[in-house]
């Protein structure tokens, strides 16, 4: 296969075409009278409504926005002018008292505080992995940072156990909005449209049975730049287009790549393809202006990445 620059564009017209047409047949298999997206105020989210929108009418699409104490306002902002945008209908719920009830921020929050035991539940928290990945080689490991509004940002290693409990009941947001995703789903006959890219899906940025738990994957084969490029054809707003993406489930802002990636989806995308397809290194040094060490470092990365998440891309082992 020829591995360029360009590789990754799309006939937009074409490919939303086939991919409407594959929301529309799941809805028949599925016998199904519509679909609930959950509206983030981010990109995967605006494209997965849009297509259906596109797909079956605006009629058909329910629009449900999910904010709660710690995310940034500006997201339902951005979904709520989307989906008048759309003509879609819309619901918002604020999920705070479900996740006070299930305790989801006091098990954090005791977690922070074996790091930072003056830590007052105030200060505003994320976690991070080391900072670009292409110019120095480093292990993933997490470090969490903390800022209390004043300019002064304390940050600690996270050990596995501190790591796991943060991890643990962070992923507690997004299973509790499929939780109120499938009632609406439920209760109209719908189908829960799901907002998972290709480059999160082979990285495994994702919570199973959470934003991984739903009824058909629309963008789980684009890469995240085909995901702008869908967009920008069917004419999401500009406020999200240009907007940073971002987990949305920290009071402390991140970004993915901050968070996750540690590569800037520009240059991610192209290597996650020769990734996949086993391009040669020196054709990628070629094609990108890469050193063989950056790209090694990066399929060593992948590779990690893709082993470790492994169990989130499949179903649960059975006997037969």
């Amino acid at each position: 296969m020829e591995f360029h620059k360009d590789i990754l564009n799309l006939d937009s017209k074409s490919e939303v075409e086939r991919i409407c047409e594959f929301i529309r047949q799941e809805l028949r298999d599925m016998k199904r009278d519509g679909a609930v997206v959950g509206l983030s105020g981010g990109i995967d989210s605006a494209l997965s409504a849009a297509l259906c929108v596109k797909a079956l009418g605006k009629e058909k699409v329910f629009g449900l926005i999910l904010p709660e104490k710690e995310s940034n306002p500006i997201s339902a902002e951005y979904a709520a002018k989307h989906a008048r945008q759309l003509g879609i209908e819309t619901e918002t719920v604020d999920i705070t008292p479900t996740l006070e009830a299930f305790g989801t921020y006091k098990k954090r929050d005791d977690v922070i505080r074996e790091a930072f035991p003056d830590y007052d539940g105030r200060s505003r928290s994320k976690i991070t992995l080391p900072a670009d990945l292409l110019s120095r080689d480093s292990l993933n490991f997490f470090t969490l940072k903390i800022d209390d509004g004043k300019g002064n940002v304390k940050s600690a290693r996270l050990n596995k156990k501190m790591l796991n409990g943060i991890v643990a009941a962070t992923d507690t947001k997004q299973r509790t909005r499929m939780m109120h995703l499938y009632y609406y789903a439920e209760m109209k006959n719908y189908i829960v449209c799901g907002t998972t890219n290709k480059t999160e899906l082979i990285e495994g940025l994702f919570v199973k049975y959470g934003d991984g738990g739903v009824d058909i994957e629309p963008l789980s084969h684009l890469y995240k730049a085909q995901v702008y490029q869908l967009s920008e054809y069917l004419g999401v707003i500009p406020e999200i287009i240009k907007r940073t993406p971002s987990p949305d489930t920290w009071s402390f802002e991140v970004s993915d790549e901050e968070f996750y990636f540690r590569i800037p989806y520009n240059i991610l995308d192209l290597l996650l393809f020769a990734w996949e397809y086993n391009v040669p290194t020196e054709r990628v040094c070629e094609v990108m202006d890469l050193t063989a060490e950056q790209v090694k470092r990066a399929m060593r990365d992948f590779n990690s990445k893709y082993n470790a998440t492994r169990h989130l891309r499949k179903l649960p082992p059975t006997l037969e």
